[in-house]
């Protein structure tokens, strides 16, 4: 049927149907992965991915036809490859409906004196772009946008012909009026990632609406050419040919339910916007926001059309099947209030017209002018003057980044995908202190700290007037769902994120220029507050019951990913220690590292910040600090048993369900294990190890991530904690654990923290695995020590085995003094060690006295423990959107040697780092043949290489395949940055940035905002609320 796109259509607030009812842009995601998120090149064949360079030099393009092409198709295709080029790109950040991302597709010269390069809009798109092309004989040439249009998808890239030394580079003329149906035509491009295909097909129709892609950009208001070629991903930009060479198409889409049907772009707007910009004039581009569908006849018959204008229209346009109808009308537009949806288009300032290439004619030319419209509604006539804005203007063309979190206009393809009026704050990347409780986008800022911000220029005025670390009330909707208003709390960063900065679209350069708006507003003194703890109703256990008064709420924001730790923003409940230091011991799988925001919430009324006291490399939990002067109400400092709980024995169980809501229930220890959980290969982060794990009888202790047990004479006998776990290869979700750990663990640290002592641990580097006494006779364990074991603990008979060793930097091969795997311990300083908690005794001693089996021969050691003091980061560098810092304890734990000090712990979507294949888990050993031992000597070596240049990156994956990768510094949008712990910082950190080579404190002039952890990636997701929900 006319008009029938042939695929379900998302319109208004509906959400779009499956990937496979809907139709696809064409450009691919490196390496064949469909979303943005997994554009991640796998290492075993980086280079040949990203050149996609052919076997043999010289081998003939690849033809991908039903029949064998004749010699007028041949000199055709001879004559049309050279002008074609394939375009890798980044969108460095988040803008408009454009997410941030790598891809790679194709182009085509259309001046090649000028050097001009002709691609989808949907490759340029709407944000920053940084990208090059390589020509047919692997020459390559960076390429900046020039144009890219605010409906049609089509856009200009410009590069240097000059460049091109070893071809000539002719151009590719466009001939629009050429398209016609049954016409052979050609799809020439870089299709399915190959450097060259060409796809034959025939145009079966030239009168298809434009397709629908779902929730990102989208064409409309045109017509679409219909072939069937099965094009696919990476061809996005390629020119569809005819047989005498000419480009008569632009190919655009496809659809994606595996039938070989391909959507292309007519030329008519294209080559009019070419042909203004080889003239120097601007292209005018007018609206009256409406957007139109062609309808058939018949379907115009049922809307009113009369049979009188029918038959004018067929009399005077005798090859059309339909007419014009308008679909949606944006409300508050120029067109609100006279057309309706259902209106049928007659005549334009007197013209009949039956045709979006007209129809754009007309609005093009009158921008700040008047149309006169003719419709039929319902068999009447009605006649409207509209006025015609222009689209440029409601195209953003800037955006401004505060907080963490970037922001601009609402643009008139959004209003458009929802029929919404084209106004408000669009929040184009959520992130920061405004991350809020979706990852979904489409959120529209209605108020900021009880200020209206209709527009973005109002945003910025009540945003310059909020102080660092502010709570302030932000009221915002959700695009798809404008009847609800969303209101939360949000905490308002301006340290990790000091700078207001500002980004312009800049089409002489092709760049984003940035400036700075205004600095942040230094935080204000807090002052002290009062308030009193909830008092638990029907409390059946008093005991219990007062331990409310020991709980705080803890959040942690982390601004930069480090230690593979996969989230930036985790919450839980606290147990407050010593109430008059205002110590509190939290799970690290809440404060994982002190790179980070803490805020601590007392009794549900006082918010204070805290800092990191103390993180245990080993037993999963941290000590946090607050100031105990600002907070005037009953805390009360829990009191910790000194006695190990048993298997078996009752207790209370109190802890804090996902609603943040107390809950108590008197229950059974039902096992007291060592934890084991496994390690995590994708991304090594930090785990629980070498520590007792206590089980409890209630269903309620898989609800919680946060509590305590509480004995009868209200003790607290074990924290509850959160531990986090592995990342399940199915979901590519991460597991979380919920389990206890024995309060008389702690109490040696928590004594020297309260004596104002830095604790000083000392550990031995492996990872113990319990094993029975079966086991242990075949590793060689005597019958005598067997027996000693069922003496020693009758509750539990097992031994300790090495389960695996922690790489330590300067150990070698094997080492006379240290454990291997497969040891048993037997003993340390003369006692059985028949429990984990015995094996504390190494966190006191630099050596110990052990026994253990090893091959089956018992054997006395002396065994070096190794300092803790150096296991948590304290540097890390931000370069090509990579995060690196020395490989941190997970890492060691997982291998067995270090290939350098400089590891890759997550990368920034859009970025050089994402565009060549740098992963994390990698490690970097050299550049340009430079070896770089570690992250001074890495800094040193890449500092000072040219902004835009090639250097060669030697790597090493974490599998210990090495493997070598050419990339390209991009200075502008991703300076070299560098975080350095500094206890004279108020944030505990200093930062430092590196642009052109200079050195200068603090945030730089440029770039795209990196210190938002949610645009970095190890892999993994990150689903935690940014604020708190009203």
């Amino acid at each position: 049927m006319n008009g029938a796109n042939g695929a379900t259509r998302s319109k208004r607030k509906q959400h779009p149907g499956s990937a496979a009812e809907r139709p696809q842009k064409q450009q691919k995601a490196v390496n064949g992965k469909e979303t943005a998120g997994q554009n991640t090149l796998e290492i075993g064949s980086v280079i040949d991915e990203l050149l996609d360079v052919d076997e043999m030099d010289g081998e003939e393009p690849r033809v991908m036809a039903s029949i064998a092409d004749t010699a007028e198709w041949q000199a055709a295709i001879e004559k049309v490859v050279k002008n074609v080029v394939s375009i890798r790109f980044c969108q460095t950040c988040s803008f408009d409906t454009d997410a941030a991302l790598t891809s790679e597709a194709t182009g085509f010269v259309v001046d090649a004196e000028r050097g001009y390069i002709m691609t989808n809009r949907h490759v340029v798109g709407s944000g920053p772009f940084w990208g090059f092309c390589v020509f047919d004989n692997h020459e390559e040439v960076d390429a900046y946008p020039v144009y890219r249009d605010p409906v049609h998808d089509f856009g200009i890239l410009r590069f240097d012909p000059k460049a091109i030394k070893y071809m000539p580079v002719s151009t590719l003329t466009l001939r629009p009026d050429l398209a016609k149906v049954g016409s052979e035509i050609r799809v020439v491009g870089n299709d399915a990632g190959e450097k060259l295909s060409i796809l034959s097909g025939v145009i079966s129709r030239l009168d298809r609406n434009a397709p629908e892609y779902g929730d990102g950009y989208c064409d409309f208001n045109t017509n679409y050419i219909q072939a069937a070629a099965a094009a696919s991903g990476g061809s996005s930009g390629s020119p569809v040919v005819n047989i005498d060479g000419y480009a008569v198409a632009l190919q655009a889409g496809g659809r994606s339910d595996g039938a070989a049907t391909d959507y292309f772009l007519p030329l008519d707007r294209p080559l009019r916007a070419l042909r203004c910009i080889q003239e120097g004039k601007p292209i005018t581009r007018g609206t009256i926001q409406c957007q139109w569908m062609i309808k058939p006849f018949d379907e115009c018959r049922r809307l009113g059309l009369t049979p009188e204008w029918e038959s004018a229209v067929r009399k005077n346009f005798p090859k059309e099947t339909g007419m014009l109808v308008a679909e949606i009308v944006l409300p508050e537009g120029p067109s609100d209030s006279k057309i309706e949806e259902g209106d049928v288009l007659v005549k334009v300032n007197g013209e009949l017209l039956t045709q979006f290439i007209r129809l754009d004619d007309i609005l093009d030319s009158s921008v700040d002018g008047k149309v006169k419209l003719l419709l039929q509604r319902g068999g009447e006539d009605v006649e409207f003057e509209v006025k015609v804005g222009d689209l440029h203007k409601i195209t953003p063309d800037r955006f401004v980044s505060v907080a963490g979190a970037s922001f601009h206009d609402l643009s008139y393809q959004q209003a458009r995908l929802y029929a919404v009026a084209c106004k408000g704050v669009f929040v184009c990347e959520a992130t920061g202190s405004f991350r809020f409780e979706s990852t979904d986008n489409g959120w529209i800022i209605q108020t900021v700290d009880h200020k209206k911000t209709p527009d973005l220029k109002s945003f910025i005025e009540v945003m310059k007037g909020i102080p660092d670390r502010a709570r302030v009330v932000v009221t915002y909707k959700h695009l798809r769902d404008l009847h609800t208003l969303n209101t939360s709390i949000l905490h308002i960063d301006r340290h990790w994120s000091s700078k207001m900065r500002l980004a312009v679209r800049n089409d002489e350069t092709g760049l984003w220029d940035f400036s700075d708006l205004a600095d942040a507003i230094p935080q204000i003194a807090p002052v002290p507050r009062s308030a009193s703890f909830i008092q638990l109703e029907n409390a059946q256990h008093p005991a219990a019951a007062d331990v409310v008064r020991s709980f705080v709420r803890v959040l942690c924001h982390m601004p930069v990913k480090l230690d593979g730790f996969p989230r930036n923003r985790k919450w839980g409940m606290g147990v407050v220690i010593d109430a008059e230091k205002g110590l509190v011991v939290i799970s690290r799988a809440i404060v994982p590292y002190d790179l980070c925001d803490i805020s601590i919430t007392i009794a549900d009324s006082i918010i204070v910040e805290g800092k990191v006291v103390f993180l245990h490399p080993l037993q999963n939990y941290a000590i946090i600090k607050y100031d105990p002067s600002l907070v005037d109400a009953p805390v009360q400092s829990a009191r910790l048993s000194t006695k190990h709980v048993t298997q078996g024995a009752s207790t209370y169980f109190v802890g804090f369900n996902q609603n943040m809501r107390i809950v108590i229930a008197q229950t059974t220890i039902t096992d007291i294990t060592a934890v084991a959980i496994p390690a995590n290969s994708g991304a090594p982060r930090y785990r629980a190890v070498n520590v007792d794990a206590i089980t409890v009888d209630t269903s309620l202790s898989g609800q919680c991530g946060s509590g305590v047990l509480v004995g009868e004479d209200g003790t607290v006998q074990a924290l509850w904690l959160t531990y986090l776990g592995e990342r399940s290869p199915v979901t590519s979700k991460d597991t979380d654990y919920h389990l206890g750990l024995a309060t008389p663990t702690l109490l040696p640290v928590i004594r020297q923290i309260q004596s104002d002592e830095q604790p000083t641990l000392r550990m031995l580097s492996v990872e113990f695995n319990a094993i029975q006494m079966s086991q242990a006779r075949i590793m060689g364990v005597s019958e005598e020590w067997i027996k000693k074991v069922a003496e020693d603990n009758s509750s539990r008979h097992q031994l300790f085995m090495i389960r695996k060793r922690t790489f330590e930097r300067g150990d070698g091969e094997e080492n006379a003094g240290a454990l291997l795997e497969g040891d048993v311990i037997l003993s340390l300083n003369g006692k059985i060690i028949t429990r984990v908690s015995e094996l504390d005794v190494m966190y006191d001693h630099e050596f110990l006295n052990a026994i253990i089996v090893r091959n089956c021969v018992e054997m006395k050691l002396k065994l070096p423990t190794v300092s803790a003091d150096d296991l948590e980061t304290d540097r890390a560098i931000s370069f090509c959107g990579a995060i690196l810092h020395r490989p941190h304890h997970a890492v060691r734990q997982q291998i067995s040697k270090l290939h350098s000090e400089v590891y890759v712990s997550a990368r920034t979507r859009g970025s050089p780092a994402y565009q060549y294949g740098l992963a994390p888990t990698n490690f970097i050993t050299h550049v340009n043949g430079q070896k770089t031992p570690d992250l001074e000597s890495f800094l040193m070596a890449v500092v000072n290489i040219p902004d835009n240049t090639y250097f060669r990156l030697k790597a090493m994956t974490f599998d210990n395949v090495p493997w070598v990768i050419t990339m390209k510094k991009n200075d502008h949008y991703f300076p070299i940055m560098e975080w350095v712990k500094d206890p004279s910082e108020s944030s505990g950190w200093k930062r430092v940035t590196y642009e052109q080579g200079k050195k200068i404190d603090g945030e730089g002039h440029d770039g795209i905002n990196l210190v938002a952890a949610d645009t970095c990636e190890d892999g993994g997701l990150d689903l935690e609320p940014a604020k708190d929900r009203l």
